[in-house]
């Protein structure tokens, strides 16, 4: 059976942590793809796991990169090789004792959602649903129209730029998807009760498509 707390995870010759928590009645999982400059210990991914396990959906919070690795700050920026990282840490995750049957999504958040969208394309019979907070998918552009899995993209409303990248991610993506912009919030979705919104929004996409649950109409 799975152990909740922190993990230890072989990945290309490295070995990363992740902090995992699967509640008693789960069969879903969703990994966290956190953005440059950030981690596991996010305040902002934390609220959300948090959330997602309040609805009976695992987490698991990860670093793709060793302590080491990160003080080099172009590793924060190489989609390839976070991308390798979080297909292999799925991978391992996914062969787990007990783990084996469960289904999987993504959560992404800035430049960890492009790497959470081209991960799911390496693995279309796993991964289930992708959601991207803040996210820089147009930095997976040539995997966009490979992507399988149901995508939610989520986008703060005074975050303008990102917008205009996110709807041109989204058309080219042919998945099931749907754009959210959450008003008055912004790129970090730092305003009081937005990061709230965030959180329903990705526990009503996990549900609808990973648990195969009724939940609210969503809308292509």
């Amino acid at each position: 059976m799975h152990a909740n707390g922190e993990i230890t995870i072989p990945v290309g010759g490295q070995k990363i942590i992740g902090n995992l928590n699967i509640p008693a009645e789960s069969d879903t999982l969703v990994i966290f793809s956190h953005g440059s400059g950030s981690s596991r210990f996010s305040v902002r991914n934390k609220f959300v796991a948090e959330s997602l396990n309040e609805a009976d959906i695992g987490t698991l919070l990860i670093d793709l990169l060793t302590e080491e690795e990160d003080r080099t700050y172009t590793n924060r920026f190489d989609i390839d090789l976070l991308t390798d990282r979080l297909v292999e840490a799925t991978t391992y995750v996914s062969r787990l004792p007990g783990l084996e049957n469960f289904s999987y999504g993504y959560f992404g958040a800035s430049t960890g959602a492009a790497c959470a969208l081209r991960a799911a394309t390496c693995l279309p019979d796993r991964i289930g649903a992708v959601v991207s907070r803040g996210g820089r998918p147009d930095l997976a552009a040539g995997a966009l129209p490979k992507v399988k899995a149901p995508t939610l993209l989520i986008v703060g409303s005074l975050d303008t730029d990102v917008i205009t990248l996110n709807r041109r991610a989204l058309n080219m993506l042919s998945c099931k998807k749907q754009i959210e912009i959450v008003q008055g919030a912004g790129h970090l979705f730092e305003e009081p009760g937005k990061l709230a919104v965030v959180a329903d929004l990705a526990k009503d996409w996990f549900t609808h498509y990973l648990q195969h649950k009724q939940s609210p109409v969503l809308t292509n």
